[in-house]
């Protein structure tokens, strides 16, 4: 039976909740201080400017309403009308009507977000502009162009377009923007962490960490091994969920059930992609890491990280379902939906996609950890938000300012995580969110291998990587070594 699953949420008026708790930029303004801006530096890609050393904001309270926070001259900072769109894929477009609030977290935040535009003299909304796939190219070309009368933040999505418009310098610096204190705890997700190379930020996201990989399990394949599913969550907790136990079940489970001499009940069915990533952050590893000065280096031929590859690749051997001679390269997929294998490396939104229509009842635990690693773990990859370089310092900073106060948590619902009870809704079972997802907020990693230009982890080490001769991890590691270490040299200057 399923659970009262939401955290109750102590609802406050939103003015007397913002008199106490609001919190928005604590900067100039711009607007009027003394700055003056340069032509922009074609070695930067973005416009350099000399500005008055910063001074505390005035915050002063009235009677009616919440704090205001002001500028060096006591006025309330105003964006003189200036209207923002976030761009994204997915949402409304920008002729269309933004949805009703259904709950009373958005009924708030729509509240406030009206209080805010109003007080700060400023519109935004979030439209969907580019699709998935122009996303990259839409930035590319806008960034560098001379800026039109718009005014954008682009969501982008990693890789290695993302890397190269970072390379290109077409991503305003966001450590020169003083309305952003990225130690606030909004910043969580660590994007702008995961995106600062030496001492300049260029992404940023003030939303609530997306949980990513772990590994879902077919219930029905592991009764008829013999297997209790609930004994796969009994491991997690008691923290023995760990390589060497998983590979014992893989044992288990594998059987030729009808006796034909064939394998007809598989462990594992992966894209190998998915499996080898998680594998190596489950052993504490990485491909690329960064050191204590920001800068890029190749980790691959670490002894964790080489350790999680032949791991990986040794249990895709003995466990995997073996692709079906003329199918699609996502046969895993349908596979996994059909019951050919038990257990399968995934992302959480693939609950509610890719295995809705499933039969056989699943769960999803954390990747097993490695012998490398204290607890489990998995990689915070959340979308970035960007500033384009070819705006100017005043232009840049009262963008930023608008997303701080777009993206502050609304007063009264400060611990509210909407992402929460869509995957109650999108898993079968109460634990996979209660002991899975609670556990993959916490625990989690950046990686590195998508700040580098030029450098795909397919085609340079994944792709035919296997135990035959010359394709092992150690000398793939060894073919592209001098190949990365020129991606490195370019990504870090």
């Amino acid at each position: 039976m399923r659970k009262n699953l939401s955290k109750k949420v102590v609802g406050l008026t939103l003015t007397a909740a913002m008199i106490a708790s609001l919190t928005a930029c604590s900067s100039n303004n711009p607007a009027g201080s003394d700055s003056t801006t340069k032509a922009p530096d074609s070695t930067k890609g973005q416009t350099e400017t000399t500005t008055a050393a910063p001074e505390t904001t005035t915050e002063q309270e009235t009677e009616a309403g919440p704090k205001i926070y002001t500028d060096a001259n006591g006025n309330t900072v105003d964006l003189g009308g200036m209207e923002i769109y976030i761009r994204d894929w997915w949402s409304t477009p920008m002729d269309g009507e933004d949805a009703e609030p259904n709950n009373k977290y958005e009924e708030a935040r729509q509240d406030y977000l009206e209080w805010a535009q109003e007080t700060y003299n400023f519109k935004i909304r979030q439209v969907g502009i580019s699709s998935w796939g122009s996303t990259p190219e839409d930035f590319l070309n806008y960034a560098s162009s001379e800026p039109d009368d718009m005014n954008y933040i682009f969501i982008l999505r990693s890789g290695k377009e993302l890397a190269a418009a970072m390379s290109a310098g077409l991503m305003y610096d966001l450590s020169t923007l003083d309305c952003l204190d990225f130690t606030e705890s909004k910043w969580v997700n660590g994007v702008d962490k995961m995106y600062t190379l030496g001492d300049k930020t260029y992404c940023m996201s003030g939303e609530t960490i997306e949980p990513k990989g772990g590994m879902y399990f077919n219930k029905r394949l592991l009764y008829e091994a013999g297997i209790d599913p609930e004994s796969i969550y009994e491991l997690q907790e008691s923290g023995e969920w760990t390589w060497e136990k998983f590979e014992e079940i893989c044992k288990t489970i594998t059987a030729d059930t009808d006796n034909d001499g064939v394998t007809d009940r598989f462990a594992m069915v992966n894209f190998a992609s998915t499996f080898i990533n998680e594998a190596v952050a489950s052993n504490n590893a990485h491909f690329i890491n960064k050191d204590a000065n920001g800068k890029l280096f190749n980790a691959l031929e670490t002894n964790e990280t080489l350790e999680a590859l032949n791991w990986a690749v040794d249990m895709m051997a003995k466990y995997d379902y073996p692709q079906p001679e003329g199918s699609e390269w996502n046969y895993w997929q349908e596979a996994f939906v059909n019951g050919a294998a038990a257990f399968i490396a995934g992302e959480t939104y693939q609950a509610g996609q890719d295995w809705k229509d499933m039969e056989d009842d699943f769960g999803f635990v954390c990747f097993p950890k490695g012998p490398n690693a204290t607890d489990y773990t998995n990689v915070y990859n959340d979308n970035p938000y960007v500033i384009p370089a070819n705006y100017d310092a005043e232009r840049a900073w009262k963008i930023a300012f608008a997303y701080n106060v777009w993206s502050d948590p609304v007063p009264g619902f400060e611990d509210y995580n909407g992402r929460v009870e869509a995957f109650y809704n999108n898993f079968r079972d109460t634990e996979s969110v209660d002991l899975t997802i609670a556990r993959m907020y916490e625990n989690g990693m950046y990686t590195y291998h998508n700040l580098v230009p030029g450098l795909d982890l397919g085609p340079d080490l994944i792709w035919g990587m296997s135990s035959a001769e010359g394709s092992t991890p150690a000398a793939k590691a060894e073919a592209i070594r001098d190949t990365w270490a020129a991606y490195l040299e370019e990504a870090n200057k």
